[in-house]
């Protein structure tokens, strides 16, 4: 069901959907390719990460913007000491504005 924020409405997804939209948006790609910049918001060295990460990766939150700074994507990364992403290799979005609409998935907090 979607929630109001500010004058948009809020779509909560899974994050299967999420993900399916950041990807074909290819968000990550233009943001390497310098169409899009990123502010790191959190850089944490987190207690325990699922899976087999090395010793010092890093738990960090990332917001994506366009050129004229507009939000476009909230998401959460492993950095491994060697500069590559852990976990799937990719970001993991958890809020996204796309065609008008915002997407999010909740905490699992």
């Amino acid at each position: 069901m979607p929630q109001e924020q500010g004058k948009r409405l809020v779509e909560w997804v899974t994050p299967d959907i999420i993900r399916h939209h950041f990807n074909t948006s290819q968000i990550f790609e233009k943001m390497k390719a310098g169409e899009y910049h990123t502010n790191l918001t959190r850089d944490s060295h987190p207690g325990k990460i699922k899976g087999r990460e090395p010793y010092c990766t890093r738990s960090q939150i990332v917001f994506y913007y366009d050129l004229d700074n507009n939000l476009l994507a909230v998401v959460h990364q492993y950095l491994r000491p060697d500069g590559t992403l852990g976990a799937s290799g990719l970001p993991d979005p958890k809020w996204l504005y796309i065609n008008n609409r915002i997407l999010a998935v909740r905490s699992e907090k």
